[in-house]
């Protein structure tokens, strides 16, 4: 290989030997074949152009080895938070104010038991006594009839007053799901005997939604220690067919108290390991009744104090809080796994 300095020097050379007249043609040509193969000596090989795919994106080499695909894996629902009550407001007093001042710092999706507008559940009374309180909370309400709200021929204002939250008119049993629970609300002042049409459409839910927990809530409830209505006998049906498919839960109004039982089967008999937990909330703010004797499986009761049902529904399992009006104490509270 020649370095710069000696290129230089062959060149100058060569100009003087090609411009010299003393020097023959032969000679100028072997001198010009020679300064060329010392360019020729000093210069790298070109490269060579690397085949390519065409277009941008270069073909990936074929290979045995097969991709590994991610485990998909089930990410838990979140918590959810249902709350309310039932027989709730009426224009002669301010309990359902009360109440609804505490659905105002509690979020999630809010219930009623039932009796929303008293004394007849006219579209009247529902704009002017349920209205200016719980009706605050109408967006996140999904309510449940009473036998106040069918004084209306039909229960006309309130299924004109809630809309579609409220099912189908002349209905009004539907459900919905909320967080990992599905929720059923049930129309108990309807036909509810086994084999109406409510009763056939409840299994036909329960059986095209086999979570593991279940909630379902009515107005009449099926057990009560209540001494003006007490417990429905009609009811035992629908928790029948709930029982059959493992719900958890059920709510009730028309009892104007809090009442809390233990576990049990659609007879009344205990139950820890499969049977239902009842709620009684008809703390709305309308007024309390008494209670009688404690029947079987009643573990808490109250009767002086308005206030909401607090439930966080976790994926297997629920905690409840029974929160006051302001300036009462009373409260009730717990957790439980949902029936396996």
């Amino acid at each position: 290989m020649f370095n710069i300095r000696e290129i230089s020097v062959a060149r100058r050379k060569a100009a003087v030997w090609t411009s010299g007249k003393r020097r023959g043609s032969l000679k100028k040509f072997s001198y010009v074949i020679l300064i060329s193969l010392f360019l020729a000596g000093c210069m790298p090989p070109a490269e060579q152009p690397t085949p390519t795919s065409i277009g941008t994106t270069p073909i990936p080499t074929a290979t045995s080895t097969p991709t590994v695909q991610p485990t998909p894996t089930d990410t838990p629902l979140p918590d959810a938070i249902l709350v309310g009550a039932g027989d709730i407001a009426h224009c002669s007093n301010d309990g359902d104010e009360r109440t609804a001042d505490l659905l105002d710092n509690i979020p999630g999706t809010v219930f009623t038991t039932g009796d929303n507008a008293y004394n007849d559940g006219t579209m009247e009374q529902f704009v002017e006594c349920y209205d200016p309180s719980w009706g605050r909370h109408k967006d996140r309400t999904y309510p449940s009839a009473g036998n106040h709200d069918y004084h209306t021929a039909d229960g006309a204002g309130y299924y004109e007053y809630f809309g579609s939250m409220a099912g189908q008119p002349g209905k009004g049993y539907y459900s919905y799901d909320l967080g990992a629970w599905h929720i059923i609300v049930l129309n108990s002042i309807i036909s509810v005997a086994a084999g109406s049409t409510q009763e056939q459409w409840l299994r036909a839910d329960l059986a095209a939604h086999p979570v593991a927990c279940t909630l379902a809530y009515w107005h009449y409830p099926r057990f009560s220690s209540g001494a003006l209505h007490g417990s429905d006998p009609a009811m035992q049906p629908l928790w029948q067919a709930l029982y059959d498919y493992g719900a958890d839960v059920v709510l009730a109004g028309h009892e104007h108290n809090y009442e809390r039982f233990a576990p049990q089967d659609p007879s009344g008999n205990a139950d820890p390991t499969h049977g239902i937990r009842q709620f009684v909330v008809g703390t709305g703010g309308r007024s309390f009744y008494a209670f009688g004797a404690a029947i079987a499986n009643s573990e808490v009761r109250n009767n002086d104090t308005y206030g909401v049902l607090k439930l966080t529904l976790h994926p297997t399992s629920y905690t409840w809080e029974f929160i006051p009006e302001a300036g009462k104490t009373f409260n009730d509270s717990g957790n439980a796994a949902c029936v396996l």
